[in-house]
């Protein structure tokens, strides 16, 4: 898994790609989540067109994240889903606590 940060003003997008199945990259990327946190940053965009596979390892990252960030004021939204992680999204009823956009430019929008 790799992980790419970019800001677009307040928005921080991290672009997600490979497999999220848990073990150090699952790590990664909460690690990576809780350090926007603890630098005041609230307004994170998961682009997650790149990612072909995820567990239930990556959904509780990406749930315990969402909580997170909305207890500090902020909000974690997802966006560019390939099909089978839409799928996955909508079978686990997720798609109801995410906002989800088709773009990432988007979800960014959808902060103003």
């Amino acid at each position: 898994m790799t992980i790419q940060e970019t800001q677009h003003n307040e928005v921080i997008v991290l672009s997600v790609s490979g497999e999220l199945m848990g073990g150090p990259e699952a790590l990664e990327l909460n690690e990576k989540m809780n350090q926007l946190l603890d630098d005041g940053r609230k307004k994170v965009v998961l682009d997650l067109h790149g990612l072909e596979r995820m567990n239930s390892s990556g959904l509780g990252i990406m749930i315990n994240a969402l909580g997170n960030f909305k207890q500090n004021g902020g909000d974690l939204k997802l966006a560019a889903l390939n099909p089978r992680i839409e799928h996955l999204l909508k079978v686990t009823r997720l798609t109801s606590i995410f906002e989800v956009y088709d773009t990432v430019s988007a979800a960014i929008a959808s902060f103003s």
